[in-house]
């Protein structure tokens, strides 16, 4: 396999997230996954090994929806099962991994439905749609049938990931992800849904999809340095309350499944020169107001990464002093179109229309410069982008109607999808359009 992709870094969750203990950790990840349907009620395993050997794993035949502590197993270095439970019938698929692979730590097995539609062809997801699934996932190995709960198919998926790779399809089953920690192997596991989804979404809006070049790979890799740091004063009344508005939506975006945990960025202006943003690799399901990072004159608040899109939004607060929050996101449907050269066109109800006005599009590449050219492309009529490859942006006057627009954008894009298989698009007539913009904007 190709070694071109690198590992990345876990995830911080928040300051105490490395002493959960691992029943607390694995009860944590499965609500998650059993949450966003990306398993069954009956389906599914995660396992953690300590570093004495010891492995903690979810119980066999139980309801993932409503597993206690108690019903975490744990398997002794030596074998000896302790706990009310038997442990996962897929507990030889993760001692075979880790006898091949000694340095994975955290495993999840799941049968997320877009996965398991790419088990059932005997296809694997190709993470270059998205510079980050790259960089995150890697190449996705396949391995073929065996049953399940036998030691062949724990052999033969170990004999897969002993080749490599860190995501594995099982032919007609699901998908297996593993990383050094817990969180690594969740990230991977969500990130790689999530491009399995979109790859269903392009096809289904019935698109050429596009997947990056070595080239595009590199630009992403080469993109400019982080910002300059500054020694912040105390914070004021009004950014408390920016950052308290900010970090509820971050949160928000994530249920909405607009942001997954390794994806997606949001910003709010504090004032004429500063403004509030996500921060680098903080689980997006768990931002808290200290996480957030002030920027001042493009500059970052000291000791806290903020965003790698933070020069994309300080160029945007920059060139448009209208704008008060700002949003990278990768709601499936919507991203749909930024892997292939559809157009979203937001003539469908009069509320896209109004809401999201007219869409733009970025060719790849821009997000990864110093930000001047996509704010060049914004405007109070085109307030939200397609970006190629890479999700989409949307501004707002506040929180609020950056969020909102998102959802609409969402929305709009979802039905357009689902009406290729209702019938043919028809959208709202210029005459429809001119009496709109009168009416809402004239």
């Amino acid at each position: 396999m190709s070694s071109t992709s690198s590992a990345s870094k876990p995830v911080r969750r928040h300051a105490a997230h490395s002493y959960l203990h691992p029943r607390d950790e694995i009860l944590e990840a499965m609500e998650r996954v059993y949450r966003y349907r990306m398993t069954t009620t009956s389906g599914g395993n995660l396992s953690i090994r300590e570093a004495s050997g010891d492995l903690w794993i979810t119980p066999a035949r139980l309801d993932k929806g409503a597993l206690g502590r108690d019903d975490i197993v744990c398997v002794r270095a030596g074998g000896r099962v302790e706990g009310i439970r038997k442990p996962s019938s897929e507990l030889p698929i993760h001692q075979e991994i880790r006898r091949r692979r000694p340095e994975l730590g955290g495993i999840v097995h799941a049968h997320p439905t877009a996965l398991v539609a790419f088990s059932l062809a005997n296809l694997t997801p190709n993470p270059r749609l998205f510079h980050q699934a790259w960089r995150v996932c890697g190449e996705v190995g396949f391995a073929p049938y065996r049953l399940p709960g036998s030691p062949a198919l724990g052999a033969i998926v170990a004999d897969t990931f002993q080749q490599g790779y860190n995501c594995v399809i099982m032919e007609n089953h699901g998908v297996v992800t593993a990383g050094e920690t817990l969180q690594q192997a969740f990230r991977r596991f969500e990130t790689l849904e999530f491009t399995a989804k979109t790859i269903i979404k392009a096809n289904l809006a019935g698109g050429e999809i596009r997947y990056l070049t070595d080239a595009q790979l590199e630009l992403e890799q080469n993109r400019q340095g982080g910002l300059d740091e500054f020694t912040r004063g105390t914070p004021t009344s009004h950014e408390a309350e920016v950052r308290r508005r900010l970090a509820g939506f971050v949160r928000r975006a994530y249920r909405q499944r607009l942001f997954i945990s390794t994806q997606g960025s949001y910003s709010a202006r504090v004032s004429e020169r500063s403004f509030v943003i996500t921060p680098y690799q903080v689980d997006r399901s768990a931002v808290e107001v200290e996480d957030l990072v002030l920027v001042e004159e493009g500059r970052a608040e000291a000791g806290k990464p903020p965003s790698r899109a933070a020069p994309i939004h300080h160029a945007i607060y920059r060139g448009h002093p209208e704008v008060g929050a700002i949003v990278n996101a990768y709601p499936v449907n919507a991203t749909a179109f930024s892997v292939t050269g559809l157009a979203l066109d937001s003539r469908t109800i009069p509320e896209s229309y109004v809401v999201v006005r007219h869409v733009g599009r970025a060719p790849f590449g821009l997000q990864f410069e110093d930000g001047r050219e996509l704010s060049a492309m914004l405007a109070p009529e085109r307030p939200a982008l397609i970006l190629e490859n890479d999700g989409v942006l949307v501004t707002g006057a506040d929180v609020l109607e950056a969020f909102d627009r998102l959802e609409v954008l969402e929305s709009t894009a979802e039905a357009i999808v689902n009406c290729r298989a209702v019938g043919k698009l028809r959208p709202l007539s210029e005459e429809v359009t001119r009496e709109l913009d009168a009416a809402f904007f004239g």
